[in-house]
């Protein structure tokens, strides 16, 4: 078996963005597709170790954000099937709305951040329940439904590693684990639930798509906890106070950038940071998030 973790260089940076493709008993997977603008750099990652794209049939999403699945389309295009949860089944068949609620926020820099997100044929799509397995070259890789982030989110296991999208949080190099809080459904509590199930499962190793592998699991786990209780603290006195969001961001990327400094994290990788978890994401999911705890509550 051989695992591989590519990086799709981001808007020019490292460690930010990783694709991973599995090579199993010559099978070949392939965990995260990318944004649809990385894709020539994907292919070309792909093709230096010897393979073609047109061999990958199965592509497995930890969940739809363009980050993650944008490229995802160009797999079909090639027969691949692709696997993601269910609630981001009709997202990624009928992708326009989707689309186009992110060009609201990315307007003119939506292609050249993410590219395109074409429809994908029904029939290519698995709608993976909790606790399904798959088979890749006579292993198995089993979906577990993760929310919290979003909530069409998976974490896929084979054997003592874990695949896990966004729900184990972002660390860059050597740097601290932060989580992404994106909108529309940034739910906490699913969150530490989703942690609790991670830390519950035999694995050893989590491959973090923002970027890399974690060895240490219970106290990584333990401070992407800390820090997004932190951050939920951080955030509510201005959403008490009705504060603008264009108000809170420059602050709240204040409180994050000194935060990381003190942590020994160089200017090269805060940018790596800011790149794959930018603050104006994680305050408006963080808005989001307590305003829809305060109307249910």
């Amino acid at each position: 078996m051989k695992i591989y973790t590519l990086d799709l260089a981001f808007q020019n940076h490292k460690d930010t963005i990783a694709s991973f493709l599995l090579d199993i008993n010559n099978e070949l997977a392939l965990i995260e597709s990318g944004p649809d603008s990385t894709f020539d750099q994907l292919s070309i990652s792909i093709e230096q170790l010897g393979y073609d794209i047109k061999q990958i049939k199965k592509v497995f999403l930890t969940h739809i954000h363009f980050d993650h699945a944008g490229a995802a389309w160009r797999f079909a295009d090639h027969g691949a099937t692709i696997y993601v949860h269910p609630l981001g089944a009709k997202h990624i068949e009928n992708p326009e709305k989707l689309y186009n609620s992110a060009k609201r926020i990315y307007q003119d820099k939506m292609e050249s951040l993410w590219g395109a997100m074409n429809p994908i044929a029904a029939e290519q799509i698995v709608a993976v329940n909790h606790g399904e397995t798959f088979d890749i070259g006579g292993k198995k890789l089993t979906g577990w439904h993760t929310p919290g982030h979003a909530i069409h989110h998976i974490a896929w296991q084979l054997d003592d590693k874990l695949w896990t999208g966004d729900v184990a949080g972002i660390k860059i190099n050597n740097g601290p684990v932060v989580p992404p809080c994106p909108p529309p459904d940034i739910i906490i509590e699913d969150w530490f639930d989703s942690i609790d199930l991670i830390n519950s499962l035999p694995v050893n190793e989590l491959y973090l798509t923002h970027f890399g592998i974690i060895k240490d699991k219970a106290s990584h786990l333990s401070n992407l906890k800390i820090i997004l209780n932190d951050w939920k603290n951080w955030i509510y006195p201005y959403f008490i106070s009705d504060t603008p969001a264009d108000k809170i961001i420059p602050k709240f990327e204040e409180y994050c950038n000194n935060n990381l400094l003190k942590n020994g994290v160089n200017d090269s990788s805060i940018e790596s940071y800011n790149s794959a978890n930018p603050a104006f994401m994680s305050v408006g999911g963080l808005l989001r998030y307590w305003k829809l705890k305060t109307q249910t509550s």
